[in-house]
């Protein structure tokens, strides 16, 4: 093959198939962004290369480079605005240069950009959408990719057959882009979906206990003076009711936090929430974990969820002075254990008696990412609750 030419060989063909597979395994835009500019600049051996997405402002609402390393990025300064080059190429399509310092629409480089000679770009698009546009720089021949000795000061630059390959490669692009898009919509959907639900919870359940903790205390009110007795049973329940309320609001805004997955990962999103429950219970609430790498997003979700029941269940029903959550990978699956030291219950017979305890939720969760979920339990041995999945 010559030097410039787009991949031909069964290898190249191989690399072209790795991209687009890359590309559609991830579901959220970042990563797939991230892939994109990657994946095309080792597919056409650039030295450089970025993707931007343009916003409605004459700017980009996000700009991932690749080649580029961190502390020169930050150099550079803000994202670039839509001109000269990169707005020819928005709205005029592709645009294959020898050197994009000569072209009459170069408008030249901030001080810490790197020196760029050779140029292609490429339009990512959704019918008349432009999603995104593509850039790299700087091609370099496979020996200097290995490796090898500086470029020269003449380039061979890219060439047709690249520009017909890197095409190919945005409309797959655009395919993987939508689908992260239409995948994060549905996701928020699914988050409204579910805040709706637990504010429906919310207001039958402690707002109905506050009702009762009102008129019990209106009655309490009246018995001070004609029945002292009564009236102090009847605090007695205020101070039950009080309690109860209590803990459903807390059990509620733990449902409503924010997981923070995409940012923080699933160790670090439990550990914090184990955290909050230790503050608020008087019980002792710990969380470990153990060699989990990340873990595909539905698993973490599942994973976080079953967590958060079981925690739920042991503090609210368990009364125990002890809860503890490990994370861990065991041979190739990643295990979550929740066990406490509660008064315990016989899991079939909640089961018969139509309480459940979350527990169909729970075991529906684990089975629909891959999972297994078990429950041992008797009646003064608290509990364990143990969910596993694939990988970790």
């Amino acid at each position: 093959m010559d030097k410039g030419t787009a991949p031909r060989s069964p290898a190249g063909l191989a690399a072209v198939s790795d991209a687009l597979l890359a590309m559609s395994r991830r579901l959220e835009v970042g990563d797939v962004l991230k892939t994109i500019v990657s994946r095309a600049r080792e597919l056409l051996g650039a030295r450089y290369a970025a993707l931007g997405v343009p916003d409605h402002c004459g700017g980009f609402a996000r700009f991932v480079v690749d080649g580029v390393d961190e502390q020169t990025w930050k150099a550079i300064g803000p994202l670039p605005r839509q001109h000269g080059i990169l707005a020819a190429m928005l709205h005029e399509g592709p645009q294959r240069l020898d050197d994009v310092r000569a072209d009459p629409r170069f408008e030249g480089w901030p001080d810490a950009h790197p020196e760029m000679t050779d140029f292609l770009g490429m339009p990512i698009r959704d019918g008349d959408e432009i999603l995104g546009a593509l850039y790299l720089a700087n091609k370099e021949s496979a020996e200097q990719r290995s490796g090898g000795p500086p470029a020269p000061a003449s380039r061979c630059g890219f060439t047709e057959e690249d520009e017909e390959l890197l095409s190919l490669f945005a409309q797959h692009a655009a395919i993987a882009l939508t689908n992260a898009r239409l995948y994060e919509r549905s996701r928020e959907l699914t988050i409204a979906e579910e805040r709706s639900r637990l504010a429906h919870e919310l207001h039958d359940a402690v707002s109905q206990k506050l009702f009762s903790l009102r008129l019990t205390a209106q009655a309490a009110a009246t018995l001070v003076d004609r029945a002292p007795s009564r009236a102090t049973d009847a605090m007695g329940e205020v101070a039950a009711l009080a309690a109860e309320a209590a803990e459903e609001l807390r059990a509620a805004v733990i449902e409503l936090r924010p997981a923070a997955l995409d940012e923080d990962g699933l160790v670090a999103t439990l550990r914090s929430q184990v955290q909050v429950l230790d503050r608020a219970h008087s019980a002792r609430v710990t969380f470990t974990s153990h060699d989990v790498r990340a873990l595909p997003a539905p698993q973490e979700a599942a994973l976080l969820r079953v967590a958060q029941e079981a925690l739920h269940n042991a503090l609210r029903h368990g009364d125990p002075r002890h809860v503890d959550v490990v994370l861990e990978r065991e041979g190739p699956r990643a295990v979550l254990r929740i066990t406490d030291d509660g008064r315990g219950f016989e899991p079939e017979g909640v089961l018969r008696a139509g309480r459940h305890l979350g527990l169909v939720s729970m075991r529906d969760r684990a089975t629909g990412v891959g999972g297994t979920l078990t429950v041992s339990s008797a009646p003064g041995k608290g509990a364990v609750v143990e969910m596993e999945v694939p990988g970790g």
